[in-house]
């Protein structure tokens, strides 16, 4: 996979992300467990320009969900990694592996 198609640190969060939460993937929850799991707290504006440029890419999807009472008539959009999403992160891990072979004396172990 050329280096530019490698999901970068946040997109590689999302997209782990909407893979854990799988049919719960909507925005609200993404956030959550990106602050829950990461520590990173994002607005939701920083969110769907993330989630817009990885659609735009090829690496996510999203469906609509029917308006409902609840939501005050609004529909939520689930989102879902694409195949092209999984290769992207998968290469991107393969890599990064590879990177950090060897490091550990330099770097310690961060088991200790």
């Amino acid at each position: 996979m050329p280096q530019s198609n490698y999901p970068g640190e946040f997109e590689q969060m999302v997209l782990l992300v909407l893979l854990r939460l799988e049919d719960d993937a909507y925005a609200l929850a993404v956030l959550k467990e990106l602050d829950r799991s990461a520590g990173r707290r994002v607005s939701r504006g920083t969110l769907y320009k993330t989630l817009d440029r990885m659609e735009a890419k090829g690496m996510v999807e999203w469906t609509t969900e029917a308006s409902t009472p609840e939501r005050g008539g609004h529909p939520r959009r689930l989102f879902s990694v694409t195949p092209t999403g999984v290769e992207a992160l998968r290469a991107s891990r393969e890599t990064l592996v590879r990177l950090w072979s060897g490091l550990d004396v330099v770097l310690g172990d961060p088991a200790e």
